[in-house]
C-alpha cells in the first residue's frame, strides 16, 4: 500500500510517520505543501499516485481561529476540500482527521457519529463544514474524529502541564468539561487500521474513558512525581476566546464496529510520561 501523509509534521503527523513502518509512506509538511493551494495539492497528489491520503494537516489553535476566521476556515474547510478534489481525481483513497467540537456539549451521553453537528466555535464549524463537504465530493472517505489529542514533538495539555508545573505551587484547572484524551501514539495506529481495512464514514477514534482537565491535570502531575496542587476551576473562571463543549465524549460503537479497541486513556497517558522521558 502506498501512503501520502499531509501534515506530517504535526504532533500526529510525527507519530504516523514512526508507526507506519509496513507500507510505502510519503511525508510531507506545511512547507513541502500548503493545502489551500489546490494546483499544489493536485500536482502532489497526482505525482505520489496513492492508495490513501491521511490528512493530518489542520489550524488547531482553537482560541487563535476565534481572531483568525478566515485562516482556519481556508484551512481546514477548504485545504480539506482541494486535497479530497485531488485524492478523488487520482482515485485514492482520503482519510481525514476530524474532532468532538463539532458537536455542542449539550449530552450527557457520548455522542455517537451520527449525532447532529452543532458546532460552538469558529474552529468546530471549520471541521464541520469539512466534513459536509468531504462526503458529498468523495463518499468513500473515511472521517476519524477524535480529541483531547497529546503526545511527544508538540505542544499539547501534558507537556503545559509539567511546564507550569515545574515553576508553580498550584495550578487552577477546569472541571466543567469532559472529555477523552488521546494519545497520538495510539491514534496513529488506529489509523493505520481503518486505511488497511479500507473503512470509509465517519468513525470515532479516542482512548477509551473520559475524564475532566481537572481529572487529566491531576494524573499528568502525580505520573510525573510533581508536587504542584491542581485546584478545580469553573470555565466561567477561566474565560477562553472560544467556547469549549462541556461534555464532548465520543462514543467507541464505531471504531469496535470495524475491530478496532483503544487502550485507556489512564494507560496511554503512563505510556505518554515514559515516552517523554526517554
Amino acid at each position: 500500500m502506498r501512503v501520502l501523509i499531509l501534515g506530517a509534521t504535526g504532533l500526529l503527523g510525527k507519530a504516523l510517520v514512526r508507526a507506519w513502518t509496513a507500507d510505502e509512506v510519503l511525508a510531507m509538511g506545511s512547507r513541502d505543501v500548503d493545502i489551500r493551494d489546490s494546483a499544489k495539492v493536485r500536482e502532489v497528489v497526482e505525482r505520489a499516485r496513492p492508495d490513501w491520503v491521511v490528512l493530518a494537516a489542520a489550524y488547531t489553535d482553537v482560541d487563535g481561529c476565534e481572531s483568525h476566521r478566515e485562516l482556519a476556515f481556508s484551512v481546514n474547510r477548504d485545504g480539506a476540500v482541494n486535497v479530497a478534489r485531488a485524492a478523488r481525481q487520482a482515485g485514492a483513497r482520503l482519510i481525514f482527521l476530524s474532532s468532538d467540537y463539532v458537536f455542542d456539549g449539550q449530552k450527557t451521553s457520548p455522542y455517537e457519529v451520527d449525532d447532529k453537528r452543532n458546532p460552538q466555535s469558529v474552529y468546530g464549524h471549520s471541521k464541520a463544514e469539512a466534513e459536509i463537504n468531504l462526503l458529498e465530493i468523495l463518499p468513500t472517505c473515511c472521517i476519524a474524529r477524535t480529541s483531547w489529542v497529546f503526545g511527544v514533538g508538540g505542544r499539547c495539555f501534558p507537556d503545559t502541564i509539567m511546564r507550569l508545573a515545574a515553576s508553580r505551587p498550584a495550578l487552577d484547572v477546569v472541571n466543567d468539561q469532559r472529555g477523552c484524551p488521546t494519545y497520538t501514539v495510539d491514534l496513529a495506529r488506529a489509523i493505520i487500521q481503518l486505511c488497511r481495512k479500507g473503512v470509509s464514514g465517519i468513525v470515532h477514534v479516542t482512548n477509551a474513558g473520559d475524564c475532566s482537565w481537572f481529572e487529566f491535570a491531576q494524573e499528568i502531575v502525580v505520573g510525573a512525581g510533581l508536587a504542584t496542587k491542581v485546584r478545580p476551576v469553573s470555565s466561567q473562571q477561566m474565560a477562553r476566546p472560544a467556547p469549549r463543549p462541556a461534555y464532548s465524549v465520543l462514543s467507541a460503537t464505531s471504531l469496535r464496529r470495524d475491530g478496532i479497541e483503544m487502550p485507556g486513556w489512564k494507560d496511554a497517558l503512563g505510556r505518554y510520561l515514559q515516552e517523554r522521558k526517554s
